[in-house]
């Protein structure tokens, strides 16, 4: 089996747009489901009653269901009610949807890692409910959180593939539209596996370090 080289070279251009769609999709959609975690995390600290249930209800939505699932009833879905939404919005909305559920279970089981006597110290000093929040648990807990987290985030970027079911031009659906024009199946399959293991492979190293830093106290919140 021999690769045509020509055609790889020709085509590195479009592979390299297609990684940058797939790891800024990634990275929005990162970024967005650490806003909803966090605001969920204060929600079921302070024991908010409604919002509280809100949240449970939406953690297990979005770990019992599959991305897949969510882009299709959000893009085939709510067209038949009359809500019609773009493919980013779509990706942005589904991803965050799964990010936050998952998220928001790793930074609950943070939350409750927290001795409780570090509770009662602070309450004893005269914090305030929102100081103790802010400066005792949740620190601790995001420290605990840590390697979950960062299991999670690449969890989240490897979930990018799945947008090429709403025509999303990323890196799967860049490599399966040329292999039905042109029928360079390896080519193509070999590019875009070097692409993701470019992203990953780097990433992965990056983010075991600041793991081992923060576990060392070298990082501090």
């Amino acid at each position: 089996m021999q690769f045509d080289k020509e055609f790889m070279i020709k085509h590195i251009p479009d592979f390299v747009r297609a990684a940058g769609l797939t790891l800024w999709i990634g990275v929005i959609a990162i970024l967005l489901s650490l806003i909803v975690a966090v605001l969920y995390a204060i929600i079921l600290y302070f024991r908010v009653p409604v919002l509280g249930k809100i949240v449970r209800v939406h953690v297990e939505v979005a770990r019992n269901t599959p991305l897949l699932i969510q882009l299709f009833f959000l893009y085939y879905g709510l067209p038949s009610v009359g809500v019609k939404l773009s493919e980013m919005t779509v990706v942005f909305i589904a991803m965050m949807f799964l990010g936050g559920g998952y998220f928001t279970e790793v930074l609950r089981s943070g939350l409750e890692a927290v001795a409780k006597s570090q509770e009662e110290s602070g309450l004893a000093i005269g914090l305030s409910k929102w100081q103790l929040f802010r400066y005792i648990v949740m620190p601790q807990a995001i420290r605990v959180s840590i390697p979950s987290l960062f299991t999670n985030v690449i969890f989240l970027l490897k979930e990018t593939t799945v947008v090429s079911a709403v025509a999303v031009p990323e890196l799967l659906y860049t490599t399966t539209g040329y292999i039905a024009l042109y029928y360079k199946t390896y080519e193509m399959l070999f590019m875009m596996t070097a692409c993701y293991l470019i992203i990953f492979v780097p990433l992965s190293f990056l983010l075991s370090s600041i793991e081992r830093r923060y576990q060392n106290g070298t990082y501090r919140i």
